[in-house]
């Protein structure tokens, strides 16, 4: 049997159910324009960029901002430090849910 989860486990920045859309959906692909998660996503422009600044913070994404046509172009990809964390946070939902699976086994009291 593995080992139990412990809270410090579960990464709180990754945790978070709106960054953890953004960090899925980014795991997939090289990069989204802002436009394109946001609408992916179903979130506001304030709620995105919240969420974004923080995991920019932690140093899981990276913003680039640039201009095309003279407006302003936004687009958001995963960093190597980003992958690892959102592989480390998978792994222990991997575990939570074989514990929860041996569930079925167990004897009843």
């Amino acid at each position: 049997m593995s080992q139990p989860v412990r809270p410090d486990d579960i990464d709180p920045v990754i945790h978070e159910r709106v960054r953890l859309a953004i960090v899925a959906a980014l795991a997939t692909t090289p990069e989204m324009s802002f436009a394109e998660l946001k609408g992916a996503l179903a979130v506001t422009d304030g709620n995105l960029s919240a969420h974004a600044r923080a995991l920019e913070d932690a140093g899981y994404i990276a913003v680039n901002k640039t201009f095309r046509e003279r407006r302003p172009h936004t687009t958001l990809r995963l960093t190597a430090t980003g992958r690892d964390a959102f592989r480390r946070y998978l792994e222990a939902l991997r575990r939570v849910v074989e514990q929860g699976a041996s569930l079925d086994g167990a004897a009843s009291p």
